[in-house]
């Protein structure tokens, strides 16, 4: 893994922060090999526009109050389906499960390393009520 312990500490805080708002299927990428623009991506996902809100306040919260980070841009917002917070040494994407479904952006990046989260940062999985 080449990814950077700055980078590490910031996945880890989101994935929290993610995970204490009750978001789906947390994972993180070390996209370094890859990417020139970024080292990690964060993904995770929830059942309603409203929790995806909530979800992204909550990462940007935690982040700025533990990681001393703020995101140099902020996307999608406005619809509450896929919003997308750059942090430059990481980028997280929340989904709504739908849009995580249709455009499974784990499949694009399977072939990179997946970054070991701690136990209560992995979120709750998805059932199959939210698959439908």
């Amino acid at each position: 893994m080449t990814v950077t312990d700055r980078a590490l500490e910031l996945v880890r805080v989101a994935a929290e922060a993610a995970s204490d708002k009750l978001a789906q299927e947390i994972i993180a990428y070390d996209v370094s090999e890859q990417l020139v623009i970024t080292e990690a991506f964060v993904l995770c996902s929830a059942p309603n526009d409203r929790q995806v809100r909530s979800i992204v306040d909550e990462i940007e919260d935690q982040l700025r109050l533990k990681g001393g980070a703020k995101p140099l841009r902020r996307e999608g917002e406005r619809d509450g389906r896929w919003v997308l917070l750059d942090y430059a040494d990481i980028v997280v994407h929340v989904q709504h499960e739908e849009e995580r479904g249709y455009y499974g952006l784990e499949r694009l990046w399977k072939d990179c390393p997946e970054i070991e989260l701690p136990e209560g940062s992995r979120g709750s999985e998805r059932t199959a009520l939210d698959e439908q």
